[in-house]
């Protein structure tokens, strides 16, 4: 049997934890590769137990207000980095809950464009009351960074939606030579983000997909089903490219940093997710893999509990199966591999052969996982205790 015996008579609910939640800052390095607003809750919750979590994320987006900042500056998208450091912000701070609301705050939409340059000037001259209530020091370095921003941007860039936190990053961008963590550095600090927040890559590249039936698409957004209609064929592999025109696939070398990171985890997970967009691009970048397979820490997937318009007719052990296959082709250690899972299976797309699994080295766990507030999805609290127990 290749389901772990103890969790047949407890949940990972029942696992001791209350030392980690009293010394978070002497927490567990669990590092999750993500993308975007899945593991939001999950991440808040997090800082209740570990201030040392890793979150490596996609800078791929090619859609919704991410579109224009990288159309007009050549750069990586921004947003799921604003939003994990807001989900990582330590909300005991005093003022950090203002923060959060200036950072999340959008231009409306469909105003004209003069009328949304006026209320852009609004926060860089600290008129807007969002502005107003935020600490001192990140009041200077948000408005600053609006008006480089405000001096940078193009007669004909179009600020309806806009995030304020992703126009604030984009700048700090510009003006730190373009130097992605650098700009992370800065807003951690002034948010107390109590995590590390890093970009798979630095530079500016497009995701693109080649499907089953020979068509190639290449830009995040066409993929996931969101801005546009799902995909009507299965994706048949990834890649990167640096010419969204051309998609042209290209090599990619992952930060060293992000080695390093990897190297030095407790745990590595791949949370619920859009599984190519978020989860498989991430080991795209040469090195990310490698790293993988040189750790002998546990590595977890976290299945989707609803349907993903990426998996087009692929089973859980389908996406299991493209998992294994780019990480561990050449892997030389034996990394403990698990699969966490929800007590009902019907839950999940397609059959799970555990036996097969077993017999490459992988172990499904079941646990309750859903709750009736959050289903159909994963409840972010089971979701963290049932990783801190196989940390």
């Amino acid at each position: 049997m290749c389901l772990k015996s103890y969790y047949e008579n407890r949940s990972p609910q029942c696992f001791e934890v209350s030392g980690i939640r009293q010394n978070p800052e002497l927490g567990p390095g669990m590092l999750f590769f993500s993308g975007g607003s899945a593991l939001r809750a999950a991440s808040q919750r997090l800082i209740d137990f570990t201030y040392n979590s890793v979150h490596i994320l996609t800078p791929f987006d090619s859609g919704g207000s991410s579109a224009p900042l990288r159309q007009a500056f050549d750069m990586p998208a921004v947003g799921d980095i604003r939003n994990r450091l807001m989900a990582l912000a330590d909300p005991c701070i005093q003022g950090n809950a203002a923060v959060l609301d200036l950072f999340g705050y959008r231009l409306p939409a469909g105003k004209p464009q003069d009328e949304l340059r006026k209320m852009l000037l609004d926060f860089i001259q600290v008129r807007h009351p969002l502005v107003r209530a935020v600490p001192r020091s990140f009041q200077e370095c948000v408005c600053c960074h609006l008006q480089v921003f405000f001096r940078n941007m193009p007669a004909i860039f179009d600020l309806s939606g806009a995030s304020i936190g992703n126009l604030a990053l984009a700048a700090a961008y510009l003006d730190n030579n373009r130097d992605m963590n650098a700009v992370i550095s800065i807003y951690a600090r002034l948010m107390t983000v109590r995590g590390i927040v890093r970009p798979v890559v630095q530079g500016s590249y497009h995701l693109g997909a080649y499907l089953v039936n020979g068509q190639r698409i290449v830009g995040q957004h066409l993929l996931t089903g969101k801005q546009t209609p799902r995909i009507d064929s299965p994706i048949k592999s990834i890649f990167l490219t640096q010419d969204f025109d051309s998609g042209k696939p290209c090599t990619v070398q992952a930060d060293d940093g992000v080695r390093d990171l990897i190297s030095g985890a407790e745990l590595i997970c791949f949370p619920m997710g859009s599984f190519f967009t978020s989860l498989l691009a991430q080991l795209l970048p040469q090195g990310v893999a490698a790293s993988i397979q040189d750790t002998q820490c546990p590595i977890v997937f976290v299945p989707n509990t609803y349907p993903d318009p990426e998996c087009l007719g692929l089973s859980v052990q389908d996406q299991i199966e493209f998992l294994l296959r780019h990480i561990h082709q050449k892997a030389q250690r034996k990394s403990p591999k698990y699969v966490l899972m929800d007590t009902c299976l019907d839950r999940y797309s397609g059959p799970l052969n555990t036996h097969a699994l077993c017999s490459r080295g992988v172990e499904v766990i079941q646990t309750p996982l859903i709750t009736s507030q959050s289903a159909p999805a994963i409840d972010p609290d089971c979701l963290v205790q049932g990783l801190l127990s196989l940390v």
